[in-house]
């Protein structure tokens, strides 16, 4: 009996480790996809549906006739425009303490943020890189153009 209980007690420490760091893993959620829009990384570009997760180091990218909405786990938005590639650079956000960071590179095409937690608590904790700039953020709703690369 005890061996069972151990072995139970081990099962359910296991399951709850590998879901919290699924949760940490991802970064983000899809909340809406239209026309194309895919998400490449290390494995390689795959179509993405709502509800589909985001993860640091994705690159997001809407064809012309796309656009995709993403909510990051601190509650902030972003909404992505036709033609637009998008970098998660780096995210990271302790939802005990409510801290974190993140750092987005739009390359090419348009971006609105309403920033989460992240950015409420701490502005200088998110950035935005476009080729030509870097943007801290001091607002709450902010959008973003940036020209350049081929759609």
């Amino acid at each position: 009996m005890r061996y069972l209980v151990a072995t139970l007690t081990l099962a359910l420490c296991c399951g709850t480790a590998g879901a919290q760091s699924l949760d940490a893993a991802r970064a983000g959620t899809l909340k809406t996809v239209q026309g194309t829009v895919t998400v490449t990384n290390a494995q390689g570009a795959r179509p993405v549906h709502p509800g589909d997760p985001v993860a640091e180091a994705d690159k997001l990218v809407t064809g012309t006739n796309g656009a995709a909405s993403v909510v990051m786990r601190d509650g902030t938005t972003l909404v992505l425009g036709p033609s637009s590639q998008l970098d998660i650079t780096s995210f990271a956000f302790n939802g005990t303490t409510q801290k974190g960071n993140m750092l987005l590179s739009l390359l090419r095409g348009s971006l609105r943020m309403v920033t989460g937690l992240v950015g409420k608590g701490n502005p200088d904790a998110v950035k935005i890189t476009t080729p030509t700039s870097v943007i801290g953020v001091l607002g709450t709703d902010i959008i973003v153009r940036a020209k350049g690369g081929k759609p």
